[in-house]
């Protein structure tokens, strides 16, 4: 098959970092542009807001081969992430490869090298920069690229008022918040984590949520950490997959009562722990439900400045309008409901957004609804020169968007041996099907595989033909997966490479197209 060899990478947080390190290693030239001045993606310091921590421990959510600092906290905080991704950079020497405050405002492509042609421009400047050209595109902008804000009735008599609508990631410091009367729209992570910081500065802190969310304490009942819950093949397994295997066809068999007396206890101690009966916030349906992607941590504190009044929560609610009522700025609420509201900070999701690629391209990457059709969330069917990586948000996300990186440096030089593109396509159809009834359309456009993240690691690996030791496998049903322990795959993968024939010299001059024997 031909092989590309310039490879143009769009974002340089985990995904984009980790495809650039993956790729460069298989010969490829690689360049990566992102439009933010730092590393990181949504840890840059552009984008991470106060409070910002990791959902999961240092130990899992780290890359393969460079473990997070022992000196950092188990949850470390979003400067430290950009900070681990720093010293990603600097101890695999990726700076050369880096175009950052650079934005590809659009990425054409010509079918008939194939080949793109990317129309960059300076961020700093504003001035558009020479166009660049690549032989094969990988979109790593990651899925929360664009923050979503609301378009209230009323926001511009609102703005004019002096009131301020933005989302959670545009709030860089508490200055912005002090002494005002901050309204948090939303329950996820981000929106909880906002109010809880803000609520300590700010005259009055509110939060409008339209639907609560279970939450799970980092450590149940005070003493067994959640990760032992949720982040091990067992935790994985309580939820019924596409297909279950193994001993999940037990557990969704014979064995479902204890199955489902595991997941009643664990909620009767969240509600108690958390105090949600006292407070009346205990949300609607059994914790099974956040097996709808909405999985997310309790944050410190939140639940207590509930409980002494900091923190008040209209659940159930949305804002129906934002007004000015004399002259104070205030948000209607759909109960009547009024609140005086100087700062409106919007938790309501993100947008995976693709400004740089043409309407056609985007048509041809996704279904009648607009979801990401993509096989192993890293391949379109039809548009050639293009794959994406990081697309397949999980727990494990760093892991999981460093071997989606494996996967496509195995499909570049013909080391992958792929079904049909009719059954890739019935595949990905059904999947995308499931996801729709299992999250009740929460899925982030067939992007969040949440809870599932272990189920889409075996399947990449499986593609590739090399994974984890049985023993390392057995191990992960009562632990959480240790990312090191994947090391071994790349090194692999890379070994089997090199054995295989030709590569090509990344410091050459001049683009060239090679064959590489399949």
């Amino acid at each position: 098959m031909t092989r590309p060899y310039r490879i143009g990478i769009i974002g340089a947080g985990f995904a984009g970092l980790s495809s650039a390190k993956v790729l460069r290693e298989f010969g490829f030239d690689v360049t990566v542009f992102d439009s933010s001045p730092d590393v990181g993606g949504v840890w840059s310091r552009t984008r991470r807001y106060p409070g910002l921590t990791t959902q999961n421990g240092k130990d899992s959510y780290a890359l393969s081969d460079f473990p997070m600092p022992r000196d950092y906290p188990e949850w470390p905080t979003g400067e430290q992430v950009q900070q681990y991704l720093e010293s990603y950079v600097e101890e695999r020497n990726l700076k050369p490869l880096l175009r950052l405050s650079t934005r590809v405002t659009r990425a054409e492509l010509d079918e008939s090298v194939p080949q793109w042609t990317l129309q960059l421009k300076d961020i700093a400047s504003g001035k558009d920069l020479p166009p660049c050209t690549v032989d094969h595109l990988v979109v790593a902008n990651g899925i929360f690229s664009t923050p979503f804000v609301p378009d209230y009735p009323g926001a511009e008599q609102f703005t004019a008022a002096g009131g301020r609508i933005c989302s959670v990631s545009d709030v860089a410091d508490l200055d912005q918040v002090a002494g005002k009367h901050a309204l948090v729209v939303g329950y996820g992570k981000s929106a909880c984590d906002a109010a809880a910081v803000f609520s300590g500065v700010a005259a009055s802190t509110s939060v409008v949520a339209r639907e609560l969310l279970w939450k799970i304490p980092r450590k149940l009942g005070g003493v067994v950490n959640y990760k032992y819950l949720l982040l091990t093949r067992l935790g994985e397994g309580l939820f019924r997959y596409l297909r279950p295997r193994g001993f999940e066809r037990f557990l969704h068999g014979p064995g479902r009562p204890l199955r489902n007396a595991m997941l009643a206890s664990v909620q009767a101690l969240i509600t108690r722990q958390l105090r949600l009966r006292e407070t009346g916030l205990v949300p609607e349906g059994p914790l099974e439900r956040i097996a709808r992607s909405t999985v997310s941590l309790a944050t410190e504190s939140f639940y207590e400045s509930v409980a002494d009044g900091r923190i008040a929560v209209h659940r159930d609610r949305t804002i129906q309008r934002l007004a000015v009522r004399s002259g104070q700025t205030v948000a209607e609420l759909s109960d009547g409901t009024i609140l005086p509201a100087d700062v409106v900070v919007c938790g309501t999701g993100w947008r995976q957004s693709l400004p740089f690629l043409d309407d056609e391209v985007q048509r041809r990457i996704t279904d009648e609804a607009g979801n990401f059709a993509l096989y192993r969330q890293v391949l379109p069917h039809d548009v050639p020169a293009l794959t994406f990586c990081g697309y397949n948000s999980s727990f494990f996300s760093p892991l999981s968007a460093e071997i989606a990186a494996w996967w496509i440096a195995a499909h570049l030089t013909g080391n992958l041996d792929l079904p049909a593109v009719e059954e890739r396509r019935a595949q990905v159809a059904e999947r995308l099907a499931w996801m729709e009834r299992r999250t009740e359309g929460r899925h982030a456009r067939g992007t969040n595989i949440v809870p599932f993240s272990v189920h889409n690691i075996d399947e990449l690996l499986s593609d590739i033909g090399i994974g984890v030791s049985r023993r390392e496998r057995f191990a992960e049903w009562l632990r959480p997966l240790n990312p090191s322990a994947y090391a071994r795959v790349g090194a692999r993968l890379l070994a089997r490479h090199r054995a295989s024939g030709p590569t090509v010299s990344p410091g050459a001059a001049h683009p060239r197209t090679q064959k590489v024997d399949g």
